[in-house]
């Protein structure tokens, strides 16, 4: 049986996506791209977007395109949320929630067309961990983990701890095994990842002492931590990170919004002095850390003072980068149903501005670390300009002559000249 999968989402889908696809390879199925003709579709899908239902139902009209007779199944966070709507999809034979998707061979055996689609989609309260991982797309040298699954959060812009259950994580005893795998294999840095990564909690263990142990095990050259809550990155991890040879000096911490007005609608769970202190830590204790931000612009009840107190707040503070969300309203969500909406043209000017913002502060950090040397992990040659390119541990992206041959090669670069949004590097040999 040849079968193709696509996914939509973050990275933690992204790691199930290929943990079920390899799934699929033990038990004999050929797994060829998306958009071949194939026996059956696979489509993993996300819930943090109000155009979830389009997004489903185009790729479902572009698998059948090619393959008519096509099986196709819908699972993940949408399948979870929204069955009743995907099953009124044409073309649509069974639907999957989060948990069951780990175990679709157990509920079909002849992949054939059905008139009527098969729905599994069980609740959550009682849901099992399930270890992924996945190789990044545009490196060969990169691999997304996901340690931990589900939120106990009540962010009223989310509906993710809907659709994924309540936090559970890798037990703490199985860490050693299953990260032993990754010293044979050609990936150089491992990304920890996971729903809220902060919240890991495998009996008395926490996400401090993942940190702790990732870092004496020395399984690659270099452990990434990826997204992490303000509230939950504490001391203890950015000291520890910042006397690791092996962890980078990177962190990615979704603040959403500066103003503690905006905050408390949110329901997150810290103000913005919390967010300001935080980051002043970071750059006191690791000078030269890369730090990215995640904010929404456009929140019901986002007056212009309110924008003004998150730009001016983002402006002022040493971060290298922002990833701006315009606000949608989404479905089993309170702030769907908040007064104050912001109407949709303000929400694009300050997503605008927010992303020129970022682009300062890209450059600026970039121009901070001219002269500086750092390690680059060769990846790819670009087909434009016929360099290499690669991350710094700091994530600075670098373009750079070199041999053929050194892909996957830690090696030092001094950073030369910013091009655009990379920096010009030269090899140290």
């Amino acid at each position: 049986m040849k079968i193709s999968f696509y996914n939509i989402g973050c990275k933690v889908n992204f790691a199930e996506t290929s943990t079920i696809a390899k799934q699929m390879e033990t038990l004999g199925a050929e797994v060829v791209e998306f958009g071949e003709d194939v026996d059956a579709v696979l489509i993993n899908t996300c819930t943090v977007t109000n155009n979830a239902d389009a997004d489903c139902r185009k790729i479902i009209r572009r698998a059948l395109r090619k393959s008519p007779d096509a099986f196709v199944g819908v699972m993940g966070c949408y399948a979870q949320l929204n069955s009743d709507a995907i099953a009124e999809i044409d073309g649509v034979d069974a639907i999957f929630g989060t948990e069951e998707k780990f175990n679709i061979p157990e509920y079909i055996e002849d992949w054939q067309k059905r008139n009527k689609p098969l729905i599994v989609n069980d609740k959550l309260e009682t849901a099992e961990f399930h270890a992924a991982m996945s190789a990044d797309d545009a490196s060969r040298t990169r691999v997304f983990v996901k340690i931990q699954d589900g939120c106990d959060y009540v962010c009223t812009y989310c509906a993710v701890s809907h659709a994924r259950g309540p936090n559970r994580s890798l037990p703490f005893d199985e860490i050693p095994k299953f990260f032993e795998k990754f010293k044979s294999d050609k990936y150089r840095e491992i990304i920890l990842s996971g729903i809220n990564l902060g919240e890991y909690s495998s009996g008395d263990k926490r996400f401090a002492d993942v940190v702790n142990l990732i870092d004496e095990l020395k399984i690659v050259p270099r452990v990434r931590i990826s997204s992490i809550e303000p509230n939950l990155l504490k001391e203890e991890i950015i000291r520890r990170v910042a006397d690791s040879k092996t962890f980078c000096p990177h962190f990615h911490i979704p603040l959403q919004s500066g103003s503690d007005e905006i905050l408390a609608l949110m329901k997150r769970r810290y103000k913005s002095k919390t967010f300001l202190d935080l980051v002043r830590q970071i750059n006191e204790i690791i000078p030269d850390c890369c730090i990215g931000v995640d904010v929404i612009a456009g929140f019901p009840g986002e007056t212009d003072a309110c924008f003004r107190q998150s730009y001016d707040l983002l402006e002022s503070l040493p971060i290298s980068y922002l990833h701006v969300f315009t606000y949608s309203e989404r479905e089993n969500t309170p702030a769907a149903e908040y007064g104050g909406r912001v109407d949709p043209i303000v929400r694009k000017e300050r997503t605008k501005a927010l992303r020129a913002l970022s682009d300062k502060k890209r450059d600026e950090f970039h121009d901070s670390q001219i002269g500086r040397i750092l390690t680059v992990i060769p990846e790819q040659i670009s087909k434009k300009t016929g360099l290499w390119t690669a991350w710094t541990e700091n994530y600075v992206h670098t373009e750079f002559e070199g041999p053929a041959g050194i892909e996957g090669t830690p090696m030092k670069a001094k950073m030369i000249e910013r091009n655009g949004m990379f920096v010009r590097a030269e090899l140290i040999v």
